[in-house]
Formats: C-alpha cells, sequence, structure tokens
C-alpha cells in the first residue's frame, strides 16, 4: 500500500513541475482581474472547479458555479474558467462561446494546449497529466483514468488560492470569515 501512496505522490509531485510558470502568472492576471468569475467542468472535473469556486469565494470574489441557479450573466470585465482535460467538451466550447459573445474572457485548464478548447481560450493553464483520453497503455498513471489530472487541479487551485491571497492583500482571517457558517 505505500508503494502507490508514493508513486501517486511521485507522479503528481512530476505533473506540478512540469506547470509553466508564465502560464499561472497569465491565470492569476486573469483571476485577479475579474469583476465576475463563473467556473464549469464534467464530472470529477467539475468537482474541482466547485471546490476551486468555493475557495475564490473565500478570498471574497465574485465567484459561482455555472448551473447553480444563483450564477449571473457573465459579460464585460468577467471570467469564464472550464476545465477539458481531455481538450475540449461539447459544453465547454459551447459555454466559451457564450461567454465570448457576451464580452467576457476565458480561461481554459486542461491537459491538452493544443485540443479544441484552446483554441477558444484567451488564456489556458495546461497540466501536463493524464486524463481519461490517454489513460490506456504502458506508461499510464497508477492512479486510475483521469485521477492524475483530477489531482494535480487539486493542488494547483490551492496553490493559486495561497498566490492569489498574498496578490490581493488577503489575510487567512478573512478567508475564514467568508467561510460558511451553515454546516
Amino acid at each position: 500500500m505505500a508503494e502507490l501512496y508514493a508513486q501517486a505522490l511521485d507522479e503528481l509531485g512530476v505533473c506540478l513541475a512540469k506547470i509553466k510558470r508564465p502560464d499561472m502568472n497569465a491565470a492569476l492576471d486573469e483571476l485577479a482581474s475579474a469583476n465576475r468569475i463563473a467556473l464549469y467542468g464534467v464530472g470529477r472535473e467539475g468537482l474541482q472547479m466547485k471546490g476551486f469556486a468555493m475557495r475564490l469565494f473565500h478570498l471574497g470574489l465574485n465567484a459561482s458555479v455555472v448551473g447553480d441557479m444563483t450564477t449571473p450573466p457573465v459579460g464585460k470585465g468577467d471570467l469564464l474558467v472550464v476545465s477539458a482535460g481531455p481538450g475540449n467538451f461539447s459544453t465547454v466550447a459551447g459555454l466559451m462561446g457564450v461567454a465570448r459573445q457576451s464580452g467576457a474572457r476565458t480561461l481554459l485548464v486542461t491537459a491538452v494546449p493544443d485540443g479544441g478548447a484552446a483554441k477558444l481560450a484567451d488564456t489556458v493553464l495546461t497540466i501536463p497529466a493524464q486524463t481519461m483520453a490517454n489513460d490506456q497503455g504502458a506508461s499510464t498513471s497508477v492512479l486510475p483514468m483521469g485521477s492524475l489530472y483530477e489531482g494535480a487541479q487539486y493542488i494547483l487551485f490551492e496553490i493559486l488560492i495561497l498566490e492569489l491571497r498574498q496578490r490581493l492583500n488577503i489575510s487567512p482571517a478573512v478567508m475564514r470569515g467568508n467561510h460558511t457558517n451553515l454546516e
């Protein structure tokens, strides 16, 4: 069991070490300058995007998850953040088109920087990890299907939050104060 933990953690470390600093900086610029931020992803990627939206909210940013009843419309000055690990999903492409037509910017998180969704994005943040699109063969992760990408998303998003917190001069106490008390 310990070997599986070590291998999974090693794979995550290798993946995260390959994320390009200029891509992270561009993503941070987009997030820090947005009036409103809407986030979307499918499946387990969508769960990571929801967690990221929650952390952005904890920072005091106007963040919501596409599909929730309280998600406002996006327009000029706003940002749509989407995840398409394998490079494209029809729903992601559709939402990106709506955002662009409305004047909002788009930030794509993906493992495939030359995929279909990347062609529609203003900014691309690449996580070089296995997804369900390439989870078979001799060089696959010890983690099943797209779990390497999804695990890397979680860690990357938490690091982005730490960097945004510093950039926006938001204290941990303010973040804690934005946490719900309805649990």
